[in-house]
């Protein structure tokens, strides 16, 4: 019979203690894992912007669906379930990097938008001054996305996001002539240069997933183009193994927050869009956006080769984006055209 009083029968309550509570605190990391490993689902632009508008008939000025959306789809990185991960450092968000991945995407997206709205939507002409809450909300959106503390990237961000409001709160106003959305086929177009330079880059990366073998085509069309280094006329191109996911989750980030974006610039450049015969090549971008959107029914990415016995996620997502971009260089054809 042992004694209760001896230092090992003390040692022994102390460990089986301790990992009690390990044991507890991992259970807890796991469930909160799972639990915040959420991506929003995606949302109604129009109904979002009535509600932002309340009874107010602000919904209806041009521009306020394109930057109710903007706000909205911001606020969304910082207040899903879960909040902002890409900054933690303790478990369990430090632990996770498929919802990061997914935010950086969205960030890159609305860093764009926010671009095109202080240099291209909100000004009439080049020689135009740029709007003071534009100014502000621009560079505290692209503040450092892994930023902790002094300052957090969440409190740069909602200040980014406030500007936003107060841009969009000055739009509706009557008496504040001074906030413009200007939509016209040139804003429409420079912003959707960008668009189809990042879709491109994400086809690009996800295709590399399985390596490929690519001709070196950068001065192709230029007889006396130069560029800095040299380079071979064939490389082998491959997504490092565990980046392949990452690269997965971003582009369903960038096409999450895309859809959205696309669906606001077809309530508030419709007249634009329809003058050209454009509205259809919009809806399609659309529609082949929202087929990155399907469940994962994998419980992880797979890197199956070509036409191999399992699945390459990577080249399905890469399909529907190529697509996409290719629609992307159609729309901007028809709003270049007289």
């Amino acid at each position: 019979m042992s004694d209760p009083y001896h230092p090992a029968a003390g040692h022994g309550r102390l460990g089986r203690a301790v990992a009690t509570v390990a044991v507890l605190y991992a259970l807890l990391i796991g469930a909160l894992m799972f639990w915040w490993d959420y991506e929003p689902e995606l949302f109604d632009v129009v109904q979002v912007a009535d509600a932002r508008a309340g009874h107010a008939p602000r919904a209806k000025t041009t521009g306020y669906v394109t930057v109710a959306t903007l706000e909205t789809v911001a606020g969304m990185l910082l207040d899903k379930r879960g909040g902002y991960l890409s900054n933690d450092i303790f478990p369990p968000g430090v632990l996770m990097d498929n919802v990061p991945n997914w935010e950086y995407g969205v960030l890159v997206q609305v860093r764009d938008l926010a671009k095109a709205l202080r240099n291209d939507f909100s000004r009439s002409q080049t020689q135009s001054t740029e709007d003071p809450d534009l100014t502000v909300a621009e560079p505290q959106l692209n503040f450092d996305s892994e930023s902790w503390v002094l300052p957090a990237t969440e409190g740069e961000y909602r200040k980014g996001i406030a500007a936003l409001d107060n841009y969009l709160m000055r739009l509706t106003d009557e008496n504040e002539q001074d906030a413009q959305f200007y939509a016209r086929a040139d804003n429409l177009s420079d912003w959707l240069a960008v668009v189809e330079k990042r879709l491109g880059s994400l086809s690009q990366r996800l295709s590399a997933s399985v390596g490929q073998v690519r001709v070196n085509t950068d001065l192709s069309g230029e007889t006396d183009a130069s560029q800095s280094t040299r380079k071979p006329r064939e490389a082998m191109v491959k997504t490092p193994w565990l980046q392949i996911d990452d690269v997965f989750y971003e582009s369903r980030g960038a096409t999450w927050a895309l859809i959205h974006f696309l669906r606001a610039i077809e309530i508030d450049c419709r007249s634009v869009l329809e003058k050209k015969n454009a509205l259809v090549s919009l809806r399609q971008i659309i529609r082949e956006l929202e087929a990155t959107q399907d469940t994962v029914w994998s419980p992880m990415i797979l890197n199956g080769s070509g036409f191999g016995l399992l699945a390459n996620h990577s080249l399905v997502m890469a399909s529907y984006i190529s697509r996409a971009n290719a629609a992307v260089i159609d729309l901007r054809n028809l709003l270049q055209q007289g």
